[in-house]
């Protein structure tokens, strides 16, 4: 069966492609604004030039695994068709809740995969997207996590040495702290800083005797303090929307509208927001 992909044409105008999730980078000075790119197949359309200009998108029905490349009629978890869906260790439950590894009963899906990905550094962190959060993420992540979310404020507080034990540091935060960001609130802007490093060190004491207990089963040096200083991030946003209303490919193959910013992974548009990487995989044409 031909990709999607092999479809793709370096010479066609307007830009076609399947989507893969915005590439952000930080800006050459402080207080400059996050630098998005929409990436459609081998494309890169630069979009911080772009706000207050008219953008439409057009799903061409065709979707393709972005880790195959074969073509499939509905993609699951952002991008995978379902053979890979259930095969990949990177679509398993243990992804998304860290704290359920069984790497060491034996069953992990890809052992390589996940010694390469999950046992490496992760940094447990607070981040100000709609209000204070938890997360984790790889080292090497960070901003780009940060960054996705559409944060305005983020502190690494702790770093471990598994992916699992940071799943496990999460869940005694949570106790204290929510672990997800409001994406409409975090859409409309109205978001206030926090005095990051005054939250950290209320948690690290509320939580101290829970680190303690994880410190005893996983090692003294499992799970180490850092002493950082807050990222502060600025979003190429004209405008931010006062009610927010959704696109969707699947319900309306065609979006348009004035660009007036992007947070996070979404477009903001005078016709409503659109998460680009829920659709990962989705064969479009930008113009």
């Amino acid at each position: 069966m031909r990709r999607v992909t092999d479809l793709f044409s370096p010479t066609l105008t307007p830009v076609k492609g399947c989507l893969q999730k915005m590439a952000t980078a930080l800006p050459s000075r402080q207080e400059g604004q996050v630098v998005y790119h929409l990436r459609a197949g081998e494309h890169r359309v630069e979009l911080n030039a772009r706000i207050g200009s008219p953008m439409r998108l057009l799903w061409s029905g065709a979707i393709a695994c972005t880790h195959c490349g074969r073509a499939t009629k509905k993609s699951f978890a952002q991008g995978y068709c379902y053979p890979c869906f259930k095969r990949l260790a990177q679509c398993d439950t243990c992804i998304m809740k860290p704290e359920t590894c069984h790497y060491y009963q034996g069953t992990c899906r890809e052992p390589e995969w996940g010694e390469t990905h999950c046992f490496q550094p992760h940094i447990v962190y607070l981040a100000n997207s709609s209000g204070l959060k938890v997360g984790i993420t790889r080292k090497t992540q960070m901003p780009t996590r940060w960054l996705d979310q559409g944060a305005i404020q983020a502190l690494p507080i702790l770093e471990v040495n598994t992916r699992q034990q940071s799943g496990m540091v999460e869940m005694l935060f949570k106790e204290q702290v929510a672990d997800r960001t409001n994406w409409r609130a975090m859409l409309k802007g109205d978001v206030a800083t926090l005095d990051l490093c005054a939250e950290r060190d209320r948690l690290l004491s509320a939580l101290a005797d829970g680190l303690a207990q994880l410190r005893q089963v996983h090692g003294e040096d499992a799970i180490r303090e850092l002493d950082e200083t807050p990222h502060h991030f600025h979003y190429p946003v004209e405008t931010f929307p006062r009610k927010v209303v959704s696109h969707n490919f699947d319900k309306q193959p065609q979006v348009e509208g004035i660009l007036q910013g992007v947070k996070g992974q979404y477009l903001i548009l005078d016709t409503g927001v659109i998460n680009l990487r829920k659709f990962t995989g989705y064969e479009i044409i930008v113009s």
